[in-house]
């Protein structure tokens, strides 16, 4: 097995005792052991797939209010301060209430010294173009911290595209990781695009995971489409390759790292397991396979390892 460089992951999630006893958070019993663990059962499993900095976020997760956003922020910054050369930490945002939101992301940012922060692809099935959320991105550019968008749960009102001719389970799965959950993040970068989000805030980092939510593989479909979609500063390509980071998260096979690297920058693009969900040595077994493939060179394997993480995180990863 060959010795990969410094790795930083960080789409990798555990979940809050708090959330679990509101029921609050969906049904994760079959990793939930891993998600609740953020000691030394955690750690040994990052070494074990060689995962030098692994930054946290919450699994998705019903919006939370304002005081136990707050409060679930304050008890990860004190877990994570047991491990702090090993793990860093997305805020969970009350994103039903904007202001506050924001408000919070300064905080977590600035006294917790989070990364940025971690969001459901919708609340209630509204998504971020509405303005009513703009708070939020507006803060973000301020304090320069990205924000990642991660899938979460159809809306009850969306629930039932995904319903036909099968059992009630395969429609779960359709509406979650088979294919609503990228189709519907993808779609929302789309919807950002459209509003004028990125005109409105031209710095704003974005990241979103699973090698680009099916977008590298439309991308030269939908730019021309993009067109007809109003009047903006700049296109829908540029906005892609200047605003939007992506992860590799839960993504282990060559093809859509590919597709990736011919539809972004390979500064833009930063490697992530999604721990518990996938292994850290599923992670690893791929990252290898990477190295040996050619796709990159070793400078842009690095890159993608470490380099673009810690240079967008404002973090250092130590061995």
């Amino acid at each position: 097995m060959t010795t990969l460089p410094l790795v930083i992951t960080l789409e990798e999630h555990y979940v809050s005792p708090d959330l679990l006893a509101q029921r609050a958070v969906d049904d994760y019993s079959y990793v939930l052991p891993k998600l609740t663990n953020l000691g030394e059962e955690r750690i040994k499993d990052m070494d074990a797939g060689s995962v030098t900095l692994q930054v946290l976020s919450h699994a998705a997760v019903n919006a939370p209010s304002s005081h136990l956003a707050r409060s679930t922020n304050d008890k990860l910054s004190a877990a994570i301060e047991h491990h702090s050369k090993r793990l860093a930490a997305f805020a969970i945002l009350p994103m039903a209430d904007p202001h506050d939101a924001a408000d919070e992301l300064s905080r977590a940012t600035k006294e917790l010294y989070f990364v940025g922060a971690l969001i459901n692809n919708h609340l209630d099935g509204r998504f971020y173009d509405d303005p009513f959320f703009w708070p939020v991105f507006e803060r973000a550019q301020e304090l320069d911290v990205p924000i990642y968008i991660h899938p979460t749960f159809p809306s009850e009102n969306t629930k039932q595209q995904y319903e036909g001719n099968y059992p009630e389970s395969t429609a779960y799965w359709l509406g979650i990781a088979g294919w609503g959950w990228h189709a519907d993040t993808g779609l929302h970068i789309l919807r950002l695009f459209a509003s004028g989000l990125f005109d409105k805030f031209p710095a704003l980092k974005i990241i979103i995971g699973h090698m680009g939510e099916l977008l590298p593989f439309q991308l030269d479909r939908i730019v021309p489409m993009s067109e007809r979609w109003g009047k903006h500063e700049r296109g829908l390509r540029q906005v892609w390759r200047e605003n939007i980071w992506v992860t590799t998260s839960g993504m282990f096979s060559l093809a859509p790292l590919a597709c990736l690297l011919h539809a972004s920058p390979v500064e833009h693009i930063m490697f992530s397991i999604d721990y518990p969900f996938s292994s850290n040595e599923t992670g690893q077994k791929f990252f290898e396979e990477v190295r040996k493939s050619g796709l990159v060179s070793e400078e842009d394997f690095e890159k993608i390892a470490y380099k673009n993480a810690e240079r967008l995180l404002k973090v250092r990863a130590i061995e």
